[in-house]
């Protein structure tokens, strides 16, 4: 199973349609924030089903939540854009969440600033953004691969 994993899209269309040739090869999408309202954009152009969820710049948009808890091919997920956790400070509120919760995958965004990191068998993903790279980082996204290997890809548009 792939997952396209994307973050702080902040609706810049033109940079979201460069993604779209590999988010269409793609079985799940996550949206980590920032604007919720790209990963309806997403769907419609990849007709693949997209799990998000809002962040900081998405206070407008009463649909949707902050946080976000399921299971693919019997992995716990666990995704939030990561301002409700200190993301900016580190990622140990986020793995104390996961440690408590018996969650393999966390997804954030916030930073801008990717991430993939293994700690205490948690996989940490911050793919980044697309629109609004930090810390000399490039425009990005990935896409995380579960099959008999996990894998993850990144991916500079």
């Amino acid at each position: 199973m792939k997952i396209g994993i994307i973050s702080d899209t902040h609706g810049d269309m033109r940079t979201i349609d460069k993604a779209i040739p590999y988010l269409n090869k793609c079985d799940l999408i996550i949206h980590a924030g920032d604007y919720i309202d790209d990963a309806e954009y997403i769907y419609y152009s990849t007709d693949v089903k997209v799990k998000c969820v809002k962040g900081n710049c998405d206070s407008y948009n009463m649909d949707g939540h902050y946080e976000l808890k399921f299971s693919v091919n019997n992995k716990n997920f666990f995704v939030c854009h990561g301002h409700h956790h200190d993301v900016k400070m580190g990622i140990n509120s986020l793995y104390r969440f996961a440690k408590d919760n018996n969650i393999d995958f966390v997804v954030f965004g916030h930073t801008h600033i990717p991430i993939y990191e293994t700690i205490d068998n948690i996989t940490f993903i911050n793919p980044g953004s697309l629109t609004y790279p930090r810390g000399g980082s490039d425009r990005a996204f990935g896409i995380l691969t579960l099959n008999d290997n996990i894998s993850y890809e990144e991916i500079k548009i």
